[in-house]
């Protein structure tokens, strides 16, 4: 077992790990939060995104370890103040949810995709950016339109 310390949407947390735990398994199972989902278990569906000292990773693909000293932001910690993040609006409006399942993983990327691309993304940009991220319930044009959306809307912030 080692322990770890780490920021987790803003607060610091320190857990004792065992050496193979996930950071998925360490954000879910240990501090509860339970928006960072598991889906695939082979790191190909994205359900599980969160940011890395700001870079948007796949938290089954880590060990909790190798975040030790990280900061991690997941779901639950990009809206402020009780006000829904721009992107997680923009899902809201654009209806590019249905079951829900991929959303937290959708909106982490989405994110992601505006800090290191920028506002103005054209759909090509958008689904290339999306390849890691899988939703089995819609066809994706919905998706695509709320990114568009939430990131015009965080470049207005």
């Amino acid at each position: 077992m080692s322990t770890i310390a780490l920021k987790v949407n803003g607060k610091d947390v320190s857990a004792e790990v065992e050496d193979r735990t996930l950071l998925v398994e360490l954000l879910r199972e240990e501090l509860k939060l339970t928006g960072t989902h598991i889906g695939c278990d082979t790191s190909q569906c994205g359900a599980c995104v969160v940011h890395v000292d700001g870079v948007a990773m796949k938290s089954c693909t880590m060990f909790a370890i190798q975040a030790d000293g990280a900061e991690i932001r997941t779901i639950e910690g990009v809206a402020q103040q009780g006000a829904l993040h721009p992107m997680q609006a923009a899902f809201a409006e654009h209806h590019g949810l249905q079951c829900g399942f991929c959303t937290p993983g959708m909106i982490m990327t989405a994110i992601d995709m505006v800090r290191r691309l920028g506002s103005d993304l054209d759909e090509a940009t958008i689904r290339h950016e999306l390849e890691g991220n899988i939703c089995r319930c819609t066809g994706y044009q919905n998706i695509v339109k709320a990114i568009q959306a939430g990131a015009r809307a965080m470049a207005s912030q």
